[in-house]
């Protein structure tokens, strides 16, 4: 041996320390051996209970076990020429990441450095923060206001250091979103000083006739960075892809931090060919996902239980007791759902909407749970 190896704190940076390592769900098969729990409905990751369009999984099937041997395309080069024609901007406008997660870090190494700070809600999608957080920049959290972002607050929170805004339009977990009107006012008077990441990993749930449309900003504001992602609307989280678009000034600069060949080849045909969908997936997803939420929300009323319903496809609960207490007893029953607590929204669940039939087996086990 070289020399005695030095104590780990030595090298662990001191931001490093202070990050609880997030501890994903165990597999289904172990949970439901560990519940005893013959089925298992997962409610707790809004994923799109539909499945892929027809397309995607025709490419899923055609997928030749030879090509596992040979890289993918370290751009995604096909799949960006598709995009770029469906939102009328270049394809080199866009970035393919492994994930919503991915782009995230590619936005905010590409822009931030010692000293630094990003500005989001304290109740939204963790990831801004964390990632934030474990490269070693501030994450200001402004409280949320009636359940959405706060724009007002966010902007008196901004200062010479503040690089980035992230916004979840709709949000995650609450389901608010900026109008139209109130997303434009917001970007006239940050007046570029900032990039303004705009979330729409829900866009495609949302059918209010005010919800923007982020991608047709993108010429009218060149600071402003949309995400979008496979996971939700077209049910490919299994094969782990999202992208990013914006202003091509500021996509060269991402580009710099991105990781090629990190998606794979399945998941860019899969990706390629939901885009081919005429919007019947679209339109029976959102079928699905209204019924469903009437119905719940029916029965939340019925049971006295105060609830959030945005335009996501999930709803948040408020519980008389422990989240994690209640998570326990339903996933005995064999429904999984989502704790807020991490959320910052202590004695709530979040639950996915699934079909009808699968909604009155949730609220029977979460009337015998109350």
């Amino acid at each position: 041996m070289s020399g005695q190896f030095p104590p780990l704190k030595q090298l662990v940076p001191p931001y490093i320390h202070k990050i609880e390592p997030y501890i994903p769900s165990k597999p289904d098969d172990v949970l439901k051996q560990m519940y005893n729990s013959p089925v298992l409905c997962r409610m707790n990751n809004n994923e799109n209970v539909i499945g892929p369009p027809p397309q995607a999984l025709e490419a899923i099937r055609r997928f030749e076990p030879e090509r596992a041997a040979i890289y993918p395309s370290g751009d995604a080069y096909h799949l960006r020429q598709r995009l770029g024609e469906i939102y009328g901007i270049s394809p080199d406008a866009f970035i393919v990441g492994n994930g919503a997660n991915e782009v995230i870090a590619f936005v905010i190494k590409a822009f931030c450095q010692q000293g630094d700070n990003i500005i989001t809600a304290d109740k939204t999608f963790a990831v801004y923060e964390w990632v934030a957080e474990f490269s070693g920049f501030e994450s200001r959290l402004v409280p949320l206001k009636e359940y959405g972002f706060d724009d007002e607050a966010m902007l008196a929170a901004v200062d010479d250091r503040t690089k980035i805004i992230f916004i979840c339009n709709p949000n995650n977990p609450t389901g608010t979103y900026w109008s139209d009107t109130r997303l434009r006012a917001f970007l006239d008077k940050v007046n570029g000083r900032q990039i303004v990441v705009v979330d729409e990993a829900y866009a495609e749930f949302a059918e209010a006739a005010d919800f923007p449309d982020g991608m047709s900003l993108i010429k009218e504001y060149p600071n402003l960075v949309i995400f979008r992602t496979f996971s939700k609307m077209y049910a490919l989280a299994a094969l782990r892809i999202g992208y990013l678009a914006g202003n091509i000034d500021i996509v060269n600069v991402i580009r710099r931090t991105c990781i090629v060949y990190s998606v794979n080849a399945l998941a860019q045909d899969a990706a390629l060919a939901a885009l081919a969908d005429d919007g019947g997936h679209v339109a029976r997803t959102r079928v699905l996902v209204r019924e469903s939420k009437e119905y719940l929300k029916q029965e939340l009323d019925a049971l006295g239980l105060h609830y959030i319903c945005g335009e996501g496809n999930y709803v948040i609960i408020r519980l008389p007791f422990s989240d994690t207490l209640a998570y326990r007893k339903l996933m005995r029953m064999g429904y999984m759902v989502r704790t807020m607590t991490g959320f910052r929204f202590p004695n709530h669940i979040r639950v996915t909407l699934h079909a009808v039939p699968v909604m009155e087996g949730f609220i029977r086990a979460l009337r015998k749970i109350i």
